[in-house]
């Protein structure tokens, strides 16, 4: 029974070892079949196989996928459009050229020092940035506000001049943090200190300072008095009606002119809201070239331009303008003109050194100051605002 029962494994082991299976064979039975001197009945049993697992086919093994189709279209030396497996021989050559003419360079990195002294570690300082002009003015116009005196504050808040800011701290109408304060040279932060005018609050931020030139006609004084119906500042109107639209949660800036002209007088005139700027300006010690042209009536001789070269006594002051020309006849002006150059300003300076030579006023303009020149298509009444080179040209260094 043992050597039956041992006989089908030997032949199935024979017969793998003489014959075995093709991966690819489809037979997954077989059956067999032996016979025993001992028994008649023949002896079956099934020998079964697992099935080959299956390759998973790769699209790279697949000779259609080896090569991507990537389609160029380019227009040919005919003009019309074709396709082409290749890109454009023009878009290699300017990739070569770009890559050749630009290479990346390899930053190298320093390797720090090893320091002297082994007991304590260097310490490098570096020194602090050098910030640009423009830099520095930004930062010291709208960051850096120290304090100013009070009456200056409520100027340039808008509250009224700086004279009328004084009266009204005076008479106590003025309150800082609470207290009633009587001292103009009070030094305050607007940013941080809170100021009452008659129980309205002045507003923290400050309205920007503004620059204009103005062409001032007659009947017009500078004043910025708001019973004066012809005022200078009147001329701004339509300027301050828009500023709210122009300029949201700005408060308004409060204008004034720099210097003076006589109802009479036409011409150049400072417009602006910035105290220093305007003191700067009108201050004698600026001698800012101001230039006048005159009408006068009748014949002009030499003998009156010698007379107003020699200056006459204004205000108590001998005052000698710097220039005096007598200016071509033009056929649409039959009245002789002077060109007269003064720097001191005084009041009516240029007409009283007229007068005294013996010469009547007609018309009286001012055409320039310092370096700016009243712009020749500015009309009667117009005006237009200040670039930062136009200051310069005033002799304001901000």
């Amino acid at each position: 029974m043992a050597s039956v029962a041992s006989s089908p494994i030997s032949f199935a082991a024979s017969f793998l070892r003489t014959k075995p299976f093709p991966r690819f064979l489809p037979i997954r039975t077989l059956r067999c079949a032996l016979s025993s001197s001992s028994s008649s009945e023949p002896i079956e049993f099934d020998i079964t196989f697992a099935p080959p697992k299956p390759t998973p086919s790769s699209p790279r093994g697949n000779a259609a996928f080896q090569q991507l189709f990537i389609p160029w279209i380019v227009r040919g030396e005919d003009g019309k459009l074709k396709v082409q497996s290749q890109p454009p021989a023009q878009l290699i050559h300017a990739l070569a050229d770009a890559t050749t003419q630009n290479p990346k360079k390899k930053v190298k990195k320093k390797k720090p020092q090893a320091s002297s002294s082994s007991s304590s570690s260097a310490v490098t300082t570096s020194s602090e940035p050098k910030l640009s002009k423009a830099a520095r003015r930004y930062y010291n116009e709208n960051i850096k506000e120290p304090p100013q005196r009070l009456s200056k504050v409520l100027a340039a808040a808008g509250v009224a001049s700086r004279r009328t800011s004084e009266e009204l701290i005076f008479d106590g109408k003025v309150t800082v943090n609470g207290s009633v304060c009587t001292t103009p040279q009070t030094r305050v932060d607007p940013t941080r200190d809170i100021i009452y005018v008659n129980g309205n609050r002045v507003p923290k931020k400050l309205p920007p300072k503004v620059y204009f030139a103005l062409n001032k006609p007659k009947g017009y004084i500078c004043s910025s008095g708001e019973k004066e119906t012809k005022s200078v500042v009147s001329l701004f109107d339509e300027f301050m009606a828009s500023w709210d639209k122009r300029n949201p949660g700005t408060p308004k800036p409060r204008l004034f002119t720099v210097g003076r002209l006589d109802v009479a007088t036409t011409g150049l005139i400072i417009v602006t809201n910035d105290g220093d700027f305007a003191q700067k300006l009108s201050h004698p010690s600026s001698s800012l070239p101001k230039e006048y042209i005159t009408t006068v009536a009748g014949d002009v001789h030499k003998r009156h331009l010698m007379a107003i070269s020699e200056g006459t006594i204004v205000e108590g002051v001998h005052c000698v303008p710097d220039s005096v020309e007598l200016m071509p006849k033009q056929h649409d002006i039959p009245r002789a003109r002077l060109r007269i150059v003064v720097h001191e300003g005084r009041n009516h300076e240029v007409r009283e050194l007229v007068k005294n030579a013996g010469l009547e006023v007609y018309s009286l303009k001012r055409v320039r100051i310092g370096g700016f020149r009243l712009p020749s298509d500015l009309g009667l009444g117009k005006h237009v605002e200040l670039k930062q080179s136009e200051l310069k040209a005033l002799g304001w260094k901000s």
